[in-house]
């Protein structure tokens, strides 16, 4: 069997080698189009892009490589564990951001861990699946990614009841964005001003930015 000579490191089968490289190439591959492909272009959020890359190649080496200690699914459900308690320990996290997160998580799972005896074409199946179902879920059932705004609106005249439409009317106008729904959250007779939450439809508001 030919052998991998490194300085000061042990011989590895060539073998074992191109299995990792090549299994490495699948999982980077398939994270490059889950992140750039589909999550970039639908959504404004890039401060998630080194997360992902960086959690991809970490979680795919540490299963590959601590795939002989036998955790195999126990060790991949911990680490969904892990992650699911990271999120509520830090910053708030998107939902849709926290669905790709366990995504990527799941594909460089599925990528280290899967049996020798697996061929590339059923694991370049298992990919191509995976991802064919997000751009699905993203482009054909057209989900809409929904963003808020919290707007100090002072003509507080118009959150009479009867008044909505004005009301509406009046903020799209300001903001130039189609409003969805809102929300009054604070109202302040004394110096009258109300804390209005606004929702829209990212798409949508994108669309009118170019225009």
């Amino acid at each position: 069997m030919k052998t991998l000579q490194i300085v000061g490191i042990a011989p590895t089968p060539i073998d074992d080698f191109l299995f990792m490289a090549i299994r490495f190439g699948f999982n980077l591959a398939a994270t490059f189009v889950v992140v750039v492909l589909l999550y970039a272009r639908n959504s404004k959020r890039k401060d998630f892009y080194f997360s992902y890359f960086a959690i991809s190649i970490a979680v795919f080496l540490l299963c590959f490589l601590l795939e002989n200690v036998k955790l195999e699914l126990g060790f991949a459900l911990g680490l969904f564990a892990i992650f699911g308690i990271i999120r509520y320990r830090t910053d708030t996290i998107p939902i849709k951001e926290m669905t790709y997160l366990f995504v990527i998580i799941a594909v460089s799972v599925i990528n280290a861990l899967s049996k020798a005896h697996l061929g590339y074409v059923e694991l370049t199946f298992v990919n191509v699946l995976l991802v064919g179902a997000l751009w699905t879920l993203e482009k054909v059932l057209m989900l809409r990614q929904e963003d808020s705004l919290l707007v100090i609106y002072e003509n507080i005249e118009n959150l009479h009841k009867e008044k909505e439409k004005e009301l509406v009317a009046d903020l799209e106008n300001r903001t130039g964005i189609k409003i969805k729904r809102y929300q009054v959250e604070k109202i302040d007779f004394l110096r009258d001003v109300a804390q209005i939450m606004i929702y829209f439809d990212v798409k949508n508001s994108t669309k009118q930015e170019k225009k």
